[in-house]
């Protein structure tokens, strides 16, 4: 597991060849905005091979669910909405959700929460599930995308 906030080239952005399928929307940064990322994205999974209840797609799932629940709490500007893009690249499947808050990038190391705390598990719970994860600044525009990726 690697954790990544370097500043990508200009030039590419995605360190990887083009993706095999491409899933892209705009969402209203509200707690419907984030359930319907989380289902579409859970759809668009079962459509490129990966059913429902496997594997693959629960834990793509729970990444988008934290990922977006994220970026409405913490990234968050009145008025502005997130974006889930989801690609499926030869043996992996790749998570990017951008908010318009550059301030707010999550912390490099993620430490485990404490038992009674009732917050800090979402980047945690990330942190354990994707091979890799990290935030970049946003290539089009104020903000940040917050990454991870997922072996498929």
């Amino acid at each position: 597991m690697s954790v990544t906030t370097e500043i990508p080239s200009s030039e590419n952005t995605h360190p990887f060849p083009e993706p095999l399928r491409e899933f892209e929307m705009r969402f209203t940064s509200t707690p419907r905005g984030a359930r319907l990322a989380r289902r579409l994205a859970s759809q668009r999974l079962d459509a490129w091979g990966h059913p429902y209840g496997t594997t693959v797609n629960d834990t793509v799932t729970l990444v988008v669910a934290e990922l977006t629940a994220n970026a409405i709490r913490h990234g968050h500007v009145p008025g502005r909405d997130f974006h889930l893009r989801l690609t499926a690249h030869p043996g992996h499947l790749r998570v990017e959700v951008a908010d318009t808050r550059a301030e707010r990038m999550p912390p490099v190391e993620v430490t485990t929460p404490d038992s009674d705390s009732e917050t800090g598990r979402g980047l945690w719970l990330v942190s354990r599930l994707a091979a890799s994860w990290g935030a970049v600044p946003r290539p089009d525009g104020p903000g940040k995308v917050v990454w991870a990726e997922i072996r498929s």
